[in-house]
């Protein structure tokens, strides 16, 4: 589904990634592991096209990334891919089904519609009753099953989750692993996740081992 070619990126004199290649499958969970400065989070956001490379190819079904324009390829991934961060970036002014519903309303799907799909969603990640919740309201476990629904809403094909258990205790770590694993066996969703939390590999079809800038 996914398939990214000889990629490299520096930053000034700083080379982050170099002249790394991966395939994503379809209904695949890849973690991808190794110390601090591996260049995890740069793959996952050259990969999930928030940034691009200084060379190589992202490609998503033959659809080379690198042809698009800002504006093109920001609906492409408004459309098509799905974020998970480690502290859930849930805006504090809106409730829970208004940040869920946030991305199907950029992408011009009716309110009315966008409301639905966001509280069925909530509804399925055990949110039912914090429909109206602002994020100050909820707990740590519960703003991230938000971000889950938001990274949802729009059906993508594959939800990229950076530390997604990273800023939670180890019930609500246990609680979103779990959840990931679900929501691949339910909905076929396909993850692709940077993790320093060995928990997290447990669910994972292959571990992606990276080390100075490179897959090992």
């Amino acid at each position: 589904m996914i398939e990214l070619r000889n990629i490299c990126k520096s930053y000034g004199s700083l080379a982050v990634l170099s002249d790394v290649s991966l395939t994503v499958g379809n209904n695949e969970i890849i973690t991808i592991v190794g110390p601090s400065g591996a260049g995890k989070t740069t793959l996952l956001q050259i990969a999930g096209s928030l940034d691009r490379p200084d060379s190589g190819k992202v490609i998503y079904d033959g659809t080379d990334l690198s042809g698009l324009n800002d504006r093109r390829l920001s609906e492409f991934r408004n459309r098509n891919i799905g974020f998970i961060f480690q502290f859930h970036q849930l805006l504090p002014e809106f409730t829970a089904v208004e940040n869920a519903a946030m991305p199907a309303l950029i992408a011009g799907l009716p309110r009315r519609k966008a409301f639905d799909k966001a509280s069925e969603l909530l509804d399925m990640l055990g949110l039912g009753e914090r429909l109206r919740h602002k994020p100050s309201e909820m707990s740590g476990g519960e703003r991230q099953r938000t971000a889950v629904a938001r990274a949802l809403i729009n059906d993508p094909r594959v939800v990229f989750a950076d530390e997604p258990t990273g800023s939670l205790d180890s019930r609500n770590r246990d609680e979103i692993r779990s959840l990931m694993a679900d929501l691949r066996q339910r909905l076929g969703q396909t993850f692709v996740i940077v993790t320093h939390d060995p928990s997290v590999s447990e669910i994972a079809d292959r571990i992606i081992h990276m080390a100075d800038g490179r897959i090992l």
